[in-house]
């Protein structure tokens, strides 16, 4: 019994491998797949040109000349500012008194959420770029693109950058120029005759300072008749014995109401951007 079972096996192997070659030779081969990029004329599926991948080296040498040693240093500094831009832009432009106006006005109604920070923030840049566009546009013309078309070197763009900077500083602080005067006598220099003779390190925090002062100025002047209006509301609560009930509650839809009905919007923002004329 094993034997013949043994011989079936064998025998059903033997036309197993006969009939496989016939079998593999009538299947028709699968058609290629395309290849993108793949040439009409050539064998189908083969690319003409293979994608190249670009190679980068990045290679550090030994300067050859004191002119790339000075380009060098000229990177470096110039990728300190781009650092440091965030702060130059908010301390040496209009952007601090702007934000801090609209700070208070916000406080004076009462509002808490309303608008939201990054809603004030994002005006006071753009009127900071209003403010600024005279001043922005001076430094493109005379140093930024100049510097681009290789006409001017990278000393000379900051000169040309700080000069209308410097400007709009001082124009700030013409009328009063105690700060400039305090800084200088802590810095213990002479006492300046022009702009020219007051350094950059003493104007920009004498600056900072008279836009601090006039932003509080500014605010506190806001705040008067809205007081008036928390007081009047307090008054007439604690005669009529609602000593529970919080003032803020009640005074608050009154301030936005005298707020509204007298364009407080299109007021302040006309005084805030005269203020810098």
């Amino acid at each position: 019994m094993l034997c013949a079972t043994m011989k079936a096996m064998l025998t059903l192997c033997f036309f197993l491998a006969m009939l496989a070659p016939a079998a593999v030779s009538a299947q028709t081969p699968p058609p290629p797949l395309p290849f993108p990029g793949a040439a009409t004329g050539g064998a189908a599926g083969i690319p003409a040109q293979a994608p190249v991948i670009p190679f980068v080296d990045l290679s550090v040498r030994n300067p050859t000349s004191g002119q790339e040693v000075a380009f060098s240093v000229q990177l470096l500094l110039l990728l300190t500012v781009l650092t440091l831009a965030p702060s130059i832009f908010i301390l040496m432009t209009s952007f601090l008194r702007i934000s801090i106006v609209l700070d208070f006005v916000k406080r004076a109604l009462s509002l808490q959420q309303v608008p939201p920070n990054q809603v004030i923030l994002g005006i006071s840049l753009f009127l900071t770029v209003f403010v600024m566009w005279p001043t922005l546009d001076s430094i493109y013309t005379n140093s930024v693109r100049p510097l681009s078309e290789g006409s001017i070197n990278a000393s000379e763009a900051y000169r040309q950058a700080e000069a209308p900077l410097r400007i709009f500083m001082y124009n700030q602080m013409r009328a009063n120029p105690e700060n400039i005067r305090l800084f200088m006598a802590m810095r213990g220099l002479e006492r300046p005759q022009t702009l020219a003779d007051v350094p950059t390190y003493v104007l920009i925090p004498a600056f900072i300072l008279s836009e601090l002062t006039i932003a509080f100025k500014i605010g506190i002047l806001l705040f008067i008749p809205f007081i008036i209006i928390d007081m009047v509301v307090a008054s007439a609560l604690m005669s009529m014995g609602m000593i529970m009930l919080p003032p803020v509650m009640i005074s608050m839809p009154f301030k936005l109401i005298l707020f509204v009905m007298v364009d407080g919007w299109a007021l302040l923002t006309d005084q805030i951007v005269r203020s810098f004329v």
